[in-house]
């Protein structure tokens, strides 16, 4: 698999978490600061007071304030001889205790290197931020030549991953609609491209239970996914899939589904959650 785009990102860095919150309620300050952290990523680890201005839309004397407010809390760090910023140690802690939190990960993983081995498929499992889907987990064929570039922290978008859509499909009817009318103002132009796609897969997981990217996040990568739902109600995806030649729709359909939903029912079993989308599946079983 090749790794996400710099535009998948990080340009959406200055609109992710705005379903959470109204903005009312929100701090001005803090909201910049962490549209200006999650402007990295594992392709942009070191950017400048410039790139940090085109990409979050805050003005560049304001930018370089906040970079230096968080150069002082220890989260980000400056390179003396460029001026430019990269993450420092303090977001890793944070990261760390994030996903050390996360039991479903433990839990998850023996199943999803099983998924692996079984279809050859790298296998994924991520929540939602913001806009995105970020990889809590990640498990690779032990036999494959093929390796993904993705890894735990990688991104990729909500409207045309599989990923992204099939948390869409898990997700109730309110948090969906606020989710994709959320979508429609961030992606302007682009949303008329979009939404036919997103449409047929939110359609296609309330027949089946998976939803489907044919190359549309990105022409070389094929793959399904199905939501999970955690104990706490919180919903995930799980994904398997891998390059287009040998990941094609065919074989998608034909030898990854079932096995996915399977593993996915195994994972839900095991960290006391649920499918989001098995009561609308059973509604249809004649």
């Amino acid at each position: 698999m090749s790794r996400p785009s710099k535009a998948s990102s990080s340009m959406h860095a200055g609109d992710l978490g705005q379903t959470a919150l109204s903005k009312g309620d929100t701090v001005s300050a803090l909201e910049r600061g962490i549209a200006v952290l999650r402007c990295f990523s594992r392709t942009d680890r070191v950017l400048s007071n410039t790139e940090l201005s085109e990409r979050t839309g805050i003005p560049k004397p304001t930018v370089t304030r906040l970079a230096a407010t968080l150069v002082s809390l220890g989260l980000l760090r400056q390179n003396a001889a460029t001026e430019s910023f990269e993450l420092a140690a303090g977001v890793v802690s944070m990261a760390q205790a994030f996903l050390s939190g996360l039991d479903v990960r433990a839990r998850a993983r023996p199943h999803m290197q099983t998924l692996a081995d079984l279809t050859g498929g790298t296998v994924l499992l991520a929540v939602r931020d913001g806009l995105e889907m970020v990889l809590i987990e990640v498990s690779r064929p032990r036999m494959s030549m093929i390796s993904s570039t993705l890894d735990v922290g990688s991104r990729v978008p909500l409207p045309n991953s599989a990923l992204g859509r099939a948390y869409l499909a898990g997700v109730d009817e309110r948090e969906r609609a606020q989710l994709i009318e959320t979508l429609h103002l961030s992606r302007g132009s682009e949303w008329p491209r979009l939404l036919p796609g997103l449409d047929s897969a939110l359609a296609e997981a309330g027949r089946c239970g998976y939803a489907g990217s044919f190359g549309e996040w990105h022409r070389e990568i094929g793959s399904l996914a199905t939501p999970i739902q955690g104990p706490n109600g919180e919903v995930m995806a799980l994904n398997c899939g891998g390059p287009a030649f040998a990941f094609n729709a065919e074989k998608l359909h034909g030898e990854v589904a079932k096995p996915l939903l399977a593993t996915a029912a195994s994972i839900a079993q095991d960290i006391g959650g649920g499918l989001p989308l098995s009561q609308s599946l059973q509604r249809r079983t004649p």
